[in-house]
């Protein structure tokens, strides 16, 4: 195999292995508020709470996408046992340490950087 056909096939082969399918591909950072609650909608989607329950989480993110200081549940209606709320409040813990930081930009970061946020999380209610 000439030497120039060669080169160009280890080329292709390379560029090959660097395509990322979209499925695995990272992606792009939150630069819209309706994109960082998305990306938190899919990230805190696993959070179970019981039928009926509504909790309200108060935090602040640095311009990085990090928490500043603790979560804080600022509302909270439960229902269940208490083993189930406690098993809830951990479940969101433990999803929030898993999620953040969040992928968002400069320009977002810059804008809500050190400012509150809230999000809730409501159980499905049965019919």
């Amino acid at each position: 195999m000439p030497k120039a056909s060669h080169l160009a096939a280890s080329l292709a082969a390379t560029a090959a292995a660097l395509i990322v399918s979209p499925a695995t591909a990272a992606a792009e950072p939150a630069n819209t508020l309706q994109q960082m609650f998305a990306e938190m909608n899919q990230c805190l989607a696993p959070v179970r709470v019981g039928a009926g329950t509504d909790v309200t989480i108060q935090f602040m993110l640095n311009r990085r996408g990090g928490l500043i200081g603790k979560p804080r549940i600022t509302h909270a209606h439960w229902v269940g046992s208490d083993e189930a709320r406690l098993a809830s409040a951990a479940s969101i813990a433990h999803a929030f340490d898993r999620c953040l930081p969040l992928s968002i930009t400069d320009a977002l970061g810059g804008a809500i950087a050190g400012q509150l946020i809230a999000y809730r999380l409501l159980g499905a209610t049965s019919e």
